[in-house]
């Protein structure tokens, strides 16, 4: 089992600790076949393995049954079985005159953004593995283009879009088309992430799958 840091932000480590969030999805940096490609989506085959378990395939190996193309990569995430340790925005209780406080946690002490000590949160990227306090075990593993994210995948990213306009009852609702659907308002917030180009380029992403181990505070 490896354990690697994985970063969210402040919305996102909320929708983990309330139990709304148990995928995460990430742009693969080598992408598994060029542009010219993509219209043969449907005639891609993906097969998973690991080799430390007696696989032949380490990782993910993805076949373009049109064009007779090849990839293959590992999830620098990690596979099944490993687990993540997230990074968020954070201070030590030193920080802001607590020193018999650990950690302070800017997704769930908002109190402490006006603060009198002129000290500031530090950035999820310098948080120490010692200052973590949620674990994730990853549970799979997969790859697919961003726009075939589907209602439930996007519920399972922790979307919440405040309520059908439909039918007027709170996500989720039982009406029969769900306005804005889930897939709109997670289409919206990449957008406010990475940009609108981004989502409509729809490259081919790591869709993390993973449970969520503990939460506390700590120190």
């Amino acid at each position: 089992m490896k354990e690697r840091p994985i970063l969210f932000n402040a919305e996102m480590v909320k929708a983990i600790l309330s139990g709304r969030k148990t995928q995460t999805r990430r742009v693969i940096r080598d992408q598994p076949f060029d542009r010219s490609q993509y219209r043969h989506d449907h005639q891609i085959e993906i097969v998973s393995g690991r080799a430390d378990l007696g696989d032949e395939i380490d990782g993910l190996l993805a076949y373009s049954k049109s064009s007779g193309g090849e990839w293959h990569a590992k999830c620098p995430l990690g596979q099944p079985g490993d687990q993540l340790w997230v990074r968020e925005a954070f201070a030590s209780g030193a920080d802001f005159g607590e020193s018999d406080v650990g950690y302070f946690y800017r997704a769930t002490d908002p109190g402490w953004d006006d603060n009198d000590t002129g000290a500031r949160w530090r950035p999820s990227i310098h948080m120490p593995r010692a200052a973590s306090r949620i674990d994730l075990l990853i549970t799979g593993v997969r790859v697919e283009r961003l726009n075939d994210i589907s209602e439930q995948d996007a519920r399972a990213e922790g979307i919440i879009d405040g309520g059908c306009l439909n039918c007027g009852e709170p996500e989720p609702c039982v009406c029969s088309s769900p306005k804005p659907d889930a897939t709109e308002s997670f289409a919206a917030l990449w957008q406010s992430i990475y940009g609108e180009k981004n989502w409509f380029i729809n490259p081919w992403v790591w869709v993390i799958e993973f449970e969520h181990l503990r939460a506390g505070r700590k120190g």
